[in-house]
């Protein structure tokens, strides 16, 4: 008698946590730790695939799809104790959660991104070239997908395959791009606002085509099912589109600039983004197109979009994401593409890719009167795939609609078309030098002093702003004068978590819109500030925005100064006043910035520690009642720290005073006297014709006085400065020469302020005055400034190592 077989038993499903390897447990035959297993090596590998990636300066993304390809069956994978060992495929279903998840939420950030009423301004030209760089290359990707069908990916449903593969070729990954133009600094470039404009209407057609995809692929055949997916879309949307906007307006007004956004609202907006997903996959389209419209409704204008980003994005894109990756690079195995044919179709695949993005965009660009190279870089950088073409292909595989063979080729064409699109732009598009009108005003002392005065000043937050506005009242001069022309840039910088939202809508409202050249309604508090003041004075202020990594940020600001020609740059100091009166480091690679800036700047700099000139608001300039004192020992800093002080002194507000420090004969030595037409050193001469002027000045105006104070020592100079803490700003030269500042020279914390900055702003130095330290442009600035620079920075290096 045959004995029965025995029946076949499932494996039981992972518990979530082990007992612990001292009760016998393996913790990878675990949910939880071997979900931690492998979060972790994604992200040290994503993470230093990108740090090997970065001297090519690509972009994350194609670090993480290399990654995930690495850690599947292309490579490591083949090794299959391995693959069962970290990714077991009862394990498979936990990562894709994770990863899905992850991916739910960055859809919600992708659609924060898109700003609709910037869609409806969108200029015709880009509009025209979006709409060429969408329909050239879905012709090419369904005239493609007839060729793969009669290959590779024989008996696949017709209809779905040409959707997917006309959709896989027409995308262009609009938050790719925006993090490749600001690598590149071409965010705020004509060529950079619009790629931006055509890739936000590139971005929402490839997923309305994408959802049609999706319900035609369904595993019904039934066209009717098909189309009452589509239809409940629709509805869902629609009701979207009712109920979303009020109640986010409503909680974005609830959420004013400068204060924390309630933790309620962030809740209830996750929340909200969960719910839709459901929705949107209750209906059979996907969770990640609910999450998609809800951050397309969320109002871009205020903090809250910001704080939802800031809230967000950290998480999901530095942990989870990488998992979507991992999840794409274990249904990725290149070693299907085999032979000749299967080569071939990849050529083919990636020239058709390239071919009807690049030359459909190029030639409308063409046709809209763009230059022939800056339609090429327009091509090439709207060719740019990444993250949104891998959802495409992943859905299109889970549906059955890709095989892993015709999988693995779109794959490799969308690295391959990311990977090329920083080099060839870099090699391609040098945007040409601006026709360089004669450069002659590069300091605030010349000889025609009518001229027009222009200054570049930078901030980093709003802390400084009520400052700044001040100082540029009180550097207006005269009416008499051609006036001053004054470039504000906020300096934003560009790190591993910017996304696309904290780069592409700052810059838009600080003065660069990108989707119009026409005014744009923005409540945003910086220009705000800046254009209420030029309404109420006779200075013309242009806010601009620089989005750099820190380690380049001096480039921006030096590019931006020649190509605006201004006489002066003038920068915020790297530490804050607490309001004990002391100073706190704000951010340690600032004074990085200063410093390099002072090395190879086109024209004099000033360094502003900021002490609240005027209090935290603007002074109107009827109220101006301003002691601003020059502490004057010598020397080119000196020289142009006073022409500066003298314009200021036009401000009928402004009253200044001018302390000349000169050394006790009976010190120095009977060479040596007071006579002010006599002094020893080179400078002596400039220095004589500079103050000789002034004093005629100052017979016919009141608002300027002229002191000198003799000193003996180091000691009696510092009780002579001391004397004068009593007024609003010091101006003093960074670098001054003479033989009383000899005794002040010293080891000092910060060099970029020189010995007099560092004196005044030290604990033992009591006052209330802001400080603007100042070094005049010169072509080769001497061996003692260019020495002290270098010594604070490798000083700083041994202290941070």
């Amino acid at each position: 008698m045959a004995t029965p077989a025995a029946p076949l038993k499932c494996p039981p499903p992972m518990k979530a946590t082990s007992n612990g390897v001292f009760q016998g447990d393996d913790p990878l035959d675990y949910a939880l730790p071997l979900a931690i297993v492998q979060i972790c090596l994604v992200l040290v590998l994503t993470r230093v695939l990108a740090y090997l990636l970065r001297p090519l300066r690509q972009p994350r993304v194609v670090a993480e799809i290399i990654g995930g390809i690495l850690l599947g069956p292309s490579a490591l994978g083949r090794n299959e104790k391995y693959l069962h060992t970290i990714f077991p495929p009862k394990s498979l279903t936990v990562l894709d959660t994770l990863a899905n998840f992850g991916l739910l939420f960055f859809l919600f950030l992708v659609g924060l991104e898109l700003d609709p009423k910037s869609l409806r301004r969108t200029g015709k030209k880009a509009l025209c070239i979006a709409v060429a760089g969408i329909s050239l290359p879905f012709v090419l990707g369904i005239g493609t997908s007839f060729v793969l069908r009669a290959t590779i990916s024989k008996g696949v449903n017709q209809g779905p395959f040409l959707v997917f593969m006309g959709v896989a070729l027409s995308i262009t990954a609009f938050p790719v791009l925006a993090r490749i133009l600001a690598e590149l600094k071409l965010l705020t470039t004509d060529v950079g606002r619009m790629a931006m404009s055509a890739a936000a209407v590139n971005d929402v057609a490839a997923w309305i085509f994408l959802a049609l995809a999706i319900a035609l692929s369904g595993t019904t055949s039934s066209p009717l099912i098909s189309l009452w997916v589509l239809l409940c879309g629709a509805g869902f949307v629609i009701l979207c589109i009712f109920i979303g906007p009020p109640i986010f307006k409503w909680m974005a007004r609830r959420c004013s600039d400068g204060e924390h956004v309630d933790e309620i609202y962030v809740c209830a907006t996750l929340a909200a983004v969960l719910a839709a997903g459901f929705v949107t996959d209750t209906i059979g389209i996907h969770a990640l197109f609910g999450a998609f419209v809800l951050g397309v409704l969320v109002p871009k204008e205020g903090p809250f979009a910001g704080a939802l980003v800031e809230k967000v994005e950290d998480l999901v894109s530095g942990l989870f994401l990488p998992l979507y990756f991992v999840s794409s690079g274990l249904k990725t195995n290149v070693a299907t593409i085999q032979g000749a044919q299967s080569w071939g179709l990849l050529v083919l695949v990636i020239f058709t890719s390239c071919f009807g993005k690049i030359v459909g965009t190029v030639v409308v660009s063409l046709l809209c009167k763009m230059p022939m190279q800056e339609a090429l870089t327009l091509g090439f950088l709207m060719n740019t795939k990444g993250l949104v073409e891998l959802i495409v292909l992943n859905i299109g595989k889970d549906r059955g609609v890709l095989n892993d063979q015709t999988f693995a080729i779109m794959v490799l064409m969308a690295l391959f078309t990311t990977f090329i699109t920083t080099p060839i732009v870099i090699s391609i598009y040098k945007p040409a030098k601006l026709a360089v009108t004669e450069y002659k005003h590069r300091t605030i002392e010349r000889k025609d002093t009518s001229k027009q005065v222009r200054m570049l000043t930078c901030f980093y937050s709003t802390r400084n702003i009520p400052t700044l506005i001040n100082l540029i009242e009180v550097s207006r001069g005269t009416e008499k004068r051609e006036g001053l022309r004054v470039y504000a840039m906020h300096l934003m910088e560009l790190s591993e978590r910017s996304s696309a939202i904290l780069m592409v809508h700052k810059v838009k409202r600080n003065g660069l819109p990108f989707w119009n050249k026409g005014e744009v309604a923005d409540s945003n508090q910086v220009v705000v500030a800046f254009e209420t003041f030029e309404h109420l004075s006779k200075v013309s202020i242009r806010p601009t925005t620089a989005i750099s990594p820190m380690n380049s940020m001096h480039e921006d600001i030096i590019t931006s100064a020649e190509r605006k020609r201004v006489a002066m740059i003038i920068l915020p100091f790297h530490k804050h006043q607490r309001l004990d009166g002391h100073f706190e480091t704000t951010r340690t690679d600032l004074r990085h910035v200063n410093r390099r800036v002072l090395q190879h700047a086109p024209c004099s700099v000033g360094i502003l520690v900021d002490r609240g000139l005027g209090g935290a608001s603007h002074v109107s300039a009827s109220n101006v009642d301003f002691t601003i004192t020059i502490l004057f020992f010598g020397g080119h800093d000196d020289r142009e720290a006073l022409a500066y002080g003298v314009r200021m002194a036009e401000h009928p507000g402004v009253t200044l005073v001018v302390v000349r420090f000169v050394v006790d004969p009976e010190v120095a030595g009977g060479s040596v006297k007071i006579d002010m037409n006599q002094n020893s050193g080179p400078e002596a001469q400039p220095d004589e014709v500079l103050l000789s002027g002034l004093k005629q000045r100052i017979s016919k105006d009141g608002s300027i006085k002229y002191e000198e104070r003799t000193v003996k020592d180091d000691a009696e100079t510092f009780e002579a400065i001391k004397s004068y803490n009593r007024c609003n700003l010091f101006l003093v030269g960074r670098m001054p020469e003479g033989q009383v500042v000899a005794a002040l020279n010293k080891k000092s914390e910060c060099p970029e302020l020189g010995p007099v900055g560092n004196l005044l702003i030290s604990s033992e130095f009591s006052t209330t005055a802001s400080v603007l330290v100042v070094q005049q442009y010169r072509s080769q600035l001497s061996q003692d400034s260019l020495s002290s620079l270098e010594e604070g920075e490798s000083s700083e290096g041994n202290e941070s190592n």
